[in-house]
């Protein structure tokens, strides 16, 4: 054993799990707008594998799903 007791370790780890979670805005901004990016890509990626009856479905004929599934994701 090293030393540490249960609840030591237990107050350390509540400790690092804060510190953990402390974001900058201007980071928070950015990985939120990489979240964003991500969503795009593959929402975009599995329009373009939808079959024709799914397309029907949504009303959209495969230009538009090829349309928009070619789309840069940094796009809207």
């Amino acid at each position: 054993m090293n030393g540490l007791s249960d609840v030591r370790l237990k107050l350390y780890g509540g400790e690092l799990g804060q510190a953990r979670h402390k974001v900058s805005p201007a980071a928070s901004r950015d990985m939120g707008m990489l979240r964003l990016w991500a969503h795009r890509w593959r929402t975009r990626q599995a329009l373009l594998e939808l079959t024709p009856a799914q397309l029907k479905d949504i009303g959209l004929s495969r230009a538009d799903a090829i349309e928009e599934g070619l789309k840069p994701f940094w796009r809207s």
